[in-house]
């Protein structure tokens, strides 16, 4: 089966064809680290998991690079608000990214260059622009002519009319603006009082934002490569850009395909400070909601379409995951029972030979065969992650409904599917362990809740549950009242 990408190049899906065999080569655009990663970042760092790991489980090996940008504008000024040097600034933002990675199960990535470690391939690229009358130098820094690269705005689809004729002096020093203000942006900044600078034979300075990714990717990853990906908020300028100063330098095509995540709304408005909208993952955990859940949300929705955040779409999410995990950790007791046993079993209840059961066993196997064709067709189909939970859940619901006429046996089955399944959805489900007696405190405290939802005192009920989870345990609100499981 093969695998189809949207690609923003063309506008258009297309059979993914990488320029190695077996090998793809991935670029994602990492934090820049001001500041904690807000959950509009997280979106785009679980659709880039998912597009890791869907190529992964194709057979490809990935070798994947994710910046991290610690050098830029905005570092800059909130450090020297702060009065603090520009590595001490960044190190906690940093070291909370990879935390926020492990919590959402996102998979490591083969190397995260920091730019201020690659100044020199910076410089480097810098030279060859300059060299090929690319770029030009000015007082406070050296530019790209955006008009001497013949394909500029092939990928934001920018009108050249809105960029050719403008001269030298329509440039930018700044590393974000719009695209109706096209123009020369800046490769390296000369040095200013109280910003950090690196030497140069162009001049002491330091790079713009654009370069970096330019010069990390191809040092890691060679003059062209398969994938790169980001949020759509990146196709202009960093994007558009990082085309034109690499094809620019080295006259090969950059990427194969572009992909972009498209924007997370929160209440259907734009994350702002104004609207004190913005939420971090520290967020989300400080109201005791799983950083799962969080994941499980942002499958719900395809990568390339917006996804509206409300607080009672992340309860519902963190539901439909707990179901989830109940429902393996069912699986996982059944599976437990040893072969003998279910067979010993099969026979008490009936004197049924042990024909039947291997009958049953390749019956079931032929309906999981067609369930896992249909979820690798979902991911193979441009990273469809809401169909692969449909097709997830239609085989829990299957499992439920047949469950007088399956034998414990069959659990193991399913269970090794699912696990195949999450090896792309990356839910954590393989790491549960099923959970022994629920301990009598626990009991105690989950009919407490049981009282105080009744009698809809629900701030006592959410400190009831948060006293369970400190034990090691969750709550499951169902129809038929509340369910504890172990974590």
């Amino acid at each position: 089966m093969q695998i189809k990408l949207f690609n923003f190049l063309t506008r258009k899906k297309e059979v993914f064809k990488p320029i190695k065999k077996r090998g793809v080569g991935l670029y994602t655009c990492g934090p820049t680290v001001y500041n904690y990663a807000h959950i509009g970042n997280l979106r785009t760092y679980v659709f880039e998991d998912v597009l890791h790991r869907t190529l992964e489980s194709a057979g490809y090996k990935v070798k994947h690079i994710m910046n991290i940008t610690d050098i830029d504008d905005k570092i800059i000024k909130n450090a020297n608000a702060e009065n603090l040097p520009i590595q001490e600034f960044v190190r906690p933002y940093e070291k909370a990214f990879f935390e926020d990675l492990a919590k959402l199960n996102i998979e490591p990535a083969w190397k995260y260059p920091e730019a201020t470690a690659d100044i020199e391939a910076m410089a480097r690229l810098i030279k060859k622009l300059l060299s090929k009358k690319l770029a030009y130098k000015t007082d406070d820094g050296i530019y790209f002519d955006i008009s001497k690269f013949k394909n500029y705005g092939k990928l934001s689809r920018l009108r050249k009319s809105d960029f050719l004729g403008k001269s030298d002096f329509h440039r930018t020093n700044s590393d974000e603006y719009e695209k109706g203000s096209a123009e020369d942006f800046v490769l390296w900044k000369a040095a200013k009082p109280r910003e950090p600078s690196w030497p140069a034979s162009f001049g002491e300075g330091r790079p713009g934002w654009h370069i970096e990714c330019s010069a990390m990717s191809m040092k890691y990853l060679g003059t062209s490569f398969d994938i790169h990906a980001g949020g759509v908020d990146l196709l202009f300028p960093h994007h558009e850009n990082e085309i034109a100063q690499s094809e620019g330098a080295t006259g090969k095509r950059f990427v194969k395909y572009f992909m972009e995540g498209e924007h997370l709304l929160v209440d259907g408005q734009k994350m702002s400070k104004s609207l004190g909208n913005i939420f971090t993952l520290q967020d989300l955990e400080k109201k005791n909601i799983n950083p799962l859940a969080f994941r499980y949300l942002v499958l719900g929705a395809h990568y390339r379409s917006k996804l509206n955040f409300t607080w009672e779409s992340l309860a519902g999410a963190e539901k439909s995951l707990e179901r989830l995990r109940e429902f393996v950790l069912l699986l996982k007791r059944k599976s437990a029972k040893p072969k003998a046993q279910v067979l010993q079993d099969l026979a008490q209840r009936g004197g049924v030979s042990r024909a039947i059961p291997q009958q049953r066993d390749m019956r079931v196997l032929a309906k999981l065969g067609a369930e896992a064709e249909a979820f690798q067709k979902a991911v193979f189909d441009d990273l469809n992650t809401p169909k692969a939970l449909a097709v997830l859940w239609k085989l829990v619901n299957e499992y439920n409904k047949s469950a007088g006429r399956l034998t414990d046996y069959d659990a193991k089955y399913v269970l090794e599917e699912f696990f195949k399944f999450d090896k792309v959805l990356g839910l954590g489900l393989k790491d549960l362990k099923p959970g022994e007696e629920t301990p009598g405190e626990v009991l105690k405290l989950a009919m407490e809740r049981e009282t105080a939802r009744k009698a809809k005192n629900f701030v006592l009920a959410d400190e009831i549950r948060r006293k369970i989870q400190e034990l090691g345990w969750r709550v499951n609100d169902t129809a038929n009242g509340s369910q504890v499981f172990h974590l």
